[in-house]
């Protein structure tokens, strides 16, 4: 008889199905000379550190480090009767094959090799490889077994993400937890989130430390004949151009030289250019493009995604890295194609690709050189007809409509770039017309799920014309820090090890270098968030205090760097091939941590502990706590003050919505200068020429309560009280 093991019920259900009649049995299902079981997730996990000695149950540094010759693995005690089913089945003397249907991936080869251990099971085992739960995929996968033998590098990596992670985690969280926090209070550590979370602080920091600096740029538009077009003035220097001046009088004397000139065409060149359609979807992109879209958490995305793979049938396994399709799924594609325009949105662009005699099949598509253990999140081929929850209809379609885009033409535009000189002065005009819209005509609102600003379509213009100045004015702006991370840009982050990586296809290039895996990933953030290291505030996520004193406490620790975990990451990945050891991989992992805890034991012990629950943190912009008459919570220690208090002289420091006194718990002090004023954000660099000098320049951009825009600036008055000024109008 065959046992075949699968790692949750319902794909229990559904292998047995393909099979064929069946009946219940405890915990299996089974039909003509075979039984189909399965695990519920991880049935066994790797033992607590006392399970290897009383030494153990206590953390002292003297302990330490904790490094198992051999690992024990122990049966979870919630799902132990389950794991009784199918060592019972394992060890039944009917069964003489055994085949491993647990998820094709990592995770799901560690899962049934503790099974297989525990049972001390010797019996041999077949591999079921596939990528979606259709009744085809599961019939051919079962006519297609691997040998068990054949995935002995994929369990070396799984075992080893395992080993390596306990090891690390368990020392490190106890080596800091001892060293330097307080009773009761644990510092959790880990081989992939620490050095995440210092992806979040340093960013932080960045936004902390930067100071904005104005600038002013000069625009003037041009006219004859009826048709005008805008230019914005710029000055070549060396290899660069430059827009921006850092003086208000040298943007008003440009104003007043230009003023009433006429510009001659000195350059206009057009080019056509081409889009290709994006990639198709890994589950990093998805989970990307969700939260940048819909605003999903990555968990989120990859909960639907699954329920659309494992119930739904209507996705393949969502858990690959991979962006690409293999040759052999080429016959399926107009099924597919088919089952993408059962969403009536969609239905339009599939049948317009149907009526094409052979479809435009391109390396960006298919190419098994880049396909490992799983293609690209693509449709199965069965139609969307039954009901689907709204997460789901959406998940669905940003599958859906990829597939269908990777199908679609090119867009093309032609650029214009229009080079007027006035007075000696130059202005640079740039202009787009879309020539042929392509595969963005299934992005009406753009690719990134935002309606994009595109460039103007200049009139005719010919080099040596002459077009009168008909206005000119300069503008004033601000430079802007960095942004804080978005689910989405820390997962690009994470896949790219915290390097500023944009193109997609060098992002796939480098998939295996990043921070855990596209199946890690969403759990390594939500861990984050549990222990109270990051706050997730709208969009945007945010280092706790806990969070900045951990990393402040790791300080050059190689354990908080991306690029050393990425490495780690990359090893696992060529040890999955076939071409890393694994004994290699774990001695050096052993040497690091012994490393690691001497470092500890030798680093200073009278640092500050990292505080006991997550604090929400004021500094730049974000957190705090709002207090009786006050403006917000203390100020974090790492922030700067902008100024001195007109009312009280403690220092004025950024809160949540306001610059306010930094001694209001203390004095009651109420001197807050508020963020948003009469419609408009107030900056710091403002606030802070409001302290220093009583007032700030005119402003634009102030809403009246029925909605008209004016200008105006914010002075203090003799009560220092922040007002606005009209001036003399």
């Amino acid at each position: 008889m065959r046992l075949i093991v699968a790692e949750k019920p319902s794909v229990a259900r559904d292998i047995a199905s393909a099979l064929g009649s069946h009946r219940k049995g405890r915990g299996s299902l089974a039909g003509d000379g075979w039984t189909v079981t399965w695990a519920l997730g991880h049935l066994a996990e790797l033992a607590p550190p006392d399970a290897y000695g009383e030494e153990y149950k206590r953390w002292r540094l003297e302990s330490l480090p904790i490094l198992p010759e051999s690992f024990k693995v122990r049966v979870n005690s919630r799902t132990r009767e389950q794991f009784n089913v199918v060592k019972g089945l394992l060890n039944d003397p009917a069964v003489r094959e055994v085949v491993n249907a647990c998820d094709a991936g990592r995770e799901g080869e560690l899962i049934f090799a503790y099974l297989y251990d525990l049972s001390r099971c010797r019996k041999p085992v077949l591999r079921l490889w596939i990528s979606s739960l259709t009744r085809e995929a599961i019939t051919s996968g079962l006519r297609d077994l691997r040998p068990g033998e054949a995935m002995r590098p994929l369990e070396d990596a799984a075992r080893s993400r395992s080993e390596a992670d306990w090891i690390v985690g368990m020392n490190a969280t106890r080596a800091y937890s001892v060293k330097f926090s307080r009773p009761g209070n644990v510092l959790s550590v880990g081989r992939v989130q620490t050095p995440t979370l210092k992806l979040l602080v340093d960013r932080e920091r960045e936004i902390e430390s930067f100071r904005p600096e104005p600038f002013w740029t000069v625009h003037a538009r041009f006219r004859r004949e009826g048709e005008s077009y805008d230019g914005v003035w710029f000055r070549r220097e060396k290899d660069r151009t430059r827009s921006r001046l850092d003086a208000r009088e040298k943007a008003e004397a440009l104003v007043r030289k230009v003023e009433g000139g006429t510009g001659v065409v000195r350059k206009a060149e057009k080019k056509t250019a081409t889009e290709r359609p994006p990639l198709l979807h890994d589950l990093t992109e998805l989970q990307r493009n969700a939260n940048a879209r819909y605003g999903f958490t990555a968990e989120r995305t990859l909960k639907v995604a699954q329920a659309l793979y494992e119930e739904k049938k209507l996705l393949t396994y969502p858990r690959t890295s991979s962006r690409y399709l293999s040759g052999d799924l080429i016959p399926t594609f107009r099924r597919r194609i088919e089952a993408a325009g059962s969403l009536p949105d969609l239905a339009p662009f599939a049948e317009r690709l149907a009526t094409l005699e052979k479809l435009p099949v391109t390396k960006r598509i298919v190419d098994d050189s880049k396909v490992t253990d799983h293609h690209a999140i693509v449709p199965t081929g069965k139609k969307a007809t039954m009901s689907l929850s709204s997460d789901e209809e959406r998940v669905f379609d940003l599958v859906a409509r990829r597939f269908l885009a990777a199908f679609m033409p090119e867009t093309r535009f032609r650029n214009t770039s229009v080079v007027t000189e006035v007075r000696g002065e130059t202005f640079l005009s740039r202009g787009r017309v879309v020539l042929q819209a392509g595969w963005r005509e299934l992005y009406p609102d753009g690719p990134g799920g935002r309606k994009e600003k595109e460039p103007p379509v200049l009139p005719p213009v010919e080099v040596g014309q002459e077009w009168p100045v008909v206005k000119v004015a300069f503008k004033e702006g601000e430079t802007k820090p960095p942004p804080r991370y978005s689910e989405s840009a820390l997962l690009g982050a994470m896949e790219t090890a915290g390097k500023a990586v944009e193109d997609e296809e060098l992002r796939q290039a480098m998939k295996d270098s990043g921070l855990g895996t596209p199946a890690t990933r969403a759990a390594t953030i939500e861990r984050l968030i549990k222990v109270g290291y990051l706050s997730r505030e709208k969009k945007v996520l945010l280092p706790t205090e806990k969070g900045r004193a951990l990393i402040d406490l790791l300080g050059e620790s190689p354990l908080a760097s991306p690029e050393l975990t990425a490495r780690w990451e990359e090893r696992l990945a060529r040890m999955e091939r076939g071409e890393d050891r694994r004994k290699d991989f774990m001695n050096g992992i052993n040497r690091f941590v012994r490393s690691l805890v001497e470092e500890v034991r030798a680093a200073d012990g009278e640092r500050l502990a990292a505080p006991s629950r997550p604090q929400r943190r004021p500094g730049a912009g974000r957190g705090g706590r709002r207090g009786s008459g006050g403006t917000a919570a203390t100020p974090a220690s790492s922030s700067e003050p902008l100024g001195t208090c007109p009312k009280c002289g403690a220092p004025v420091v950024e809160t949540k919505k306001a610059y306010g006194c930094s001694a209001w718990r203390e004095r009651g002090c109420k001197f807050a200068i508020w963020k948003t004023t009469a419609g408009k954000r107030v900056t710091e660099a403002q606030a802070r020429r409001l302290l220093t000098e009583g007032r700030t320049a005119e402003m634009k951009g102030f809403k009246s309560k029925a909605g008209k825009p004016f200008s105006a600036a914010l002075v203090l008055d003799e009560e220092h009280r922040v007002r606005l000024d009209f001036g003399e109008k």
